[in-house]
């Protein structure tokens, strides 16, 4: 019998089908419908934890908020597994996710939520990147605390011990570049009763209710919501281990707000894929149509950034400087000595060309500044406030470039206008200070990397 069958020759052709098919049941299996099931469960897991300890859900973003329904999401943050892969292991100083202490403070902790891809335990960003948070901000609002309190706690199920020695390392340095930002220590240190710890739950994890309470530590819940799939999806009957990632590739546009609100209609439409990617586009597009209700962040005393469109008036005593995603020519940016409409173009583009447009607006805006201040004067007779606005098309990005740099520009270390351009010779130090600032402020917003380097070629330029 093995002799007949070592002699079986499959035509290339054959082959060819067979791979083909192979292709389209992986095809068929990461399907729209299998993905929003899949967060659908994994959800249920992540509320399972949130009653177990009794701490306010916290969304990993991009990845977590698909698992959280919006009423019981507390807060994002923004803990990236590239800082704790092998070898990389950093403390971010643009993503300081300040916003978690009064949160952790005022609930003795929280739950952080995120997923990983198939075959991992858990993502980096939990295993390794919170951990090292914990550590850094122990160490810098705590420098009194016992040596429990300072020490690196990874878990050791997905992190070596030569791993955890080399991360271990590295937290002085971390802890130097934390100083070196300015923040208020003290005001910080106010929203803690004692220092923070990582804890990590996955599926394979036993839940048991309980409002435990831990004497010596907040716990920092780390909670993976996908269960590990070490198989392909066809073995698991459609469930796909970190469906919400990787929504660049199959959501259409569909955003977690969008699935929570209408996830009882889109799980319901099982009659064909067509169908359902035809309801997720008609969905997203009236999301598109009600436009940002939230308005404005204000990332300085008189600096704001915003979202297009721009639903209420703007006062003349306002700057506003919108970018637009579509390229048009620099000679029509002004329309009016306070409205500057700037067109870089889409994504990475828009982010490369901001660096050619920075020049335009600063003079822009500094004109706007020096500007008499008779124009507007308040009902006691002195002229009113002077104001920027700057505003993109997600109002997290271009904008937050643009702020950084005007900010760097025309305030000074206060946040306080200053009259004229501050002096050149910007430094990534103290880039980085007036940008941790912003992240501060506005911990939502997400600058590309492409933004900030078009800021910082600007700036030091």
């Amino acid at each position: 019998m093995a002799t007949a069958t070592s002699k079986l020759v499959f035509s290339p052709q054959a082959n060819h089908n067979f791979s083909r098919i192979l292709n389209d049941l992986k095809r068929s299996n990461l399907s729209i419908s299998n993905r929003l099931r899949s967060i659908r469960q994994d959800a249920d897991f992540v509320s399972e934890v949130a009653a177990a300890f009794n701490r306010p859900l916290i969304a990993n973003e991009r990845c977590g908020s698909w698992y959280i329904p919006p009423d019981q999401k507390a807060g994002s943050a923004y803990f990236k597994s590239t800082d704790g892969h092998v070898g990389q292991w950093r403390f971010s100083t643009r993503r300081l996710n300040l916003q978690l202490l009064g949160v952790i403070g005022a609930h003795d902790g929280c739950v952080v939520v995120d997923s990983t891809r198939r075959g991992k335990r858990m993502p980096d960003a939990l295993s390794k990147t919170v951990p090292i948070w914990c550590c850094v901000l122990n160490r810098v609002l705590f420098p009194d605390a016992t040596a429990a309190a300072h020490e690196l706690f990874t878990p050791p199920n997905a992190v070596s011990r030569s791993e955890h020695a080399q991360i271990e390392a590295r937290i002085p340095e971390h802890v130097a570049s934390l100083q070196a930002l300015g923040i208020d220590v003290d005001g910080l240190r106010m929203q803690l009763k004692k220092p923070i710890r990582p804890v990590w739950v996955t599926p394979e994890s036993q839940l048991v209710p309980t409002d435990v309470v831990f004497e010596d530590f907040h716990p920092v819940v780390c909670c993976t919501s996908s269960r590990r799939v070490q198989g392909g999806e066809m073995s698991e009957g459609g469930y796909i281990q970190g469906a919400g990632d990787d929504t660049e590739n199959w959501a259409l546009g569909l955003t977690p707000p969008v699935f929570w609100r209408h996830a009882d209609v889109l799980l319901a439409t099982t009659t064909s894929e067509q169908e359902l990617a035809g309801l997720v586009r008609r969905l997203v597009a009236e999301h598109a149509a009600e436009g940002d209700a939230s308005g404005p962040r204000q990332v300085a005393p008189c600096l704001s950034v915003g979202c297009l469109p721009l639903t209420d008036e703007v006062s003349p005593m306002t700057c506003t400087v919108a970018i637009y995603s579509k390229t048009t020519d620099p000679s029509e940016w002004v329309k009016s000595p306070s409205l500057m409409e700037v067109g870089v173009g889409k994504h990475k583009v828009a982010s490369r060309n901001l660096r050619v447009a920075l020049p335009s607006i600063s003079d822009f805006v500094r004109q706007f500044l020096e500007r008499p201040t008779d124009l507007e004067e308040s009902d006691t007779g002195s002229a009113g406030p002077r104001r920027i606005l700057v505003a993109c098309e997600t109002g997290k990005d271009i904008s937050v470039g643009v702020a950084l740099a005007l900010l760097c520009q025309f305030f000074d270390d206060k946040g306080d206008f200053c009259p004229r351009p501050l002096s050149a010779g910007h430094t990534k130090s103290n880039i980085r200070v007036k940008l941790s600032r912003i992240m501060t402020q506005f911990p939502e917003a997400n600058p590309s990397r492409t933004t900030l380097q078009s800021a910082n070629s600007f700036l030091m330029g």
